[in-house]
């Protein structure tokens, strides 16, 4: 069982730069990939970013590459998602989730069994 919860949503003007955490519990935390999908209002969910259990390899949607950058710390068990130069449309509900696998990074919702409920992010022109 995993229970991820993230923080550091908020409201910051479009070129600001905003830090979402993702808090984790399990002992096995540090066996699982990682990533960040959003959903805009009126919108499906989408992939953002994700990290694999070692931090080592990491993939990102196009829309975001160059301005936001994942990292974990295994020791402390948090996944953060660092974004720069936001955009309107950066306007989200980001979600935090994990993937009990620790295989190839996936893009696909399908793939992440454990979820967060969710930290707000605006982005205001």
């Amino acid at each position: 069982q995993v229970q991820v919860v993230e923080s550091g949503g908020g409201l910051v003007q479009a070129g600001g730069s905003l830090r979402l955490s993702c808090a984790a519990s399990g002992r096995t935390f540090n066996n699982y990939n990682m990533a960040w999908f959003r959903q805009a209002p009126g919108k499906e969910r989408e992939f953002v970013s994700a990290i694999m259990w070692s931090g080592v390899g990491t993939r990102s949607a196009d829309s975001v590459k160059g301005r936001f950058t994942i990292s974990r710390d295994n020791a402390k068990k948090t996944v953060s998602l660092q974004m720069n130069s936001l955009k309107p449309e950066d306007t989200a509900v980001y979600y935090c989730a994990a993937d009990v696998g620790n295989g190839a990074l996936s893009a696909r919702e399908a793939s992440y069994y454990y979820w967060g409920q969710g930290t707000q992010v605006t982005v205001s022109s």
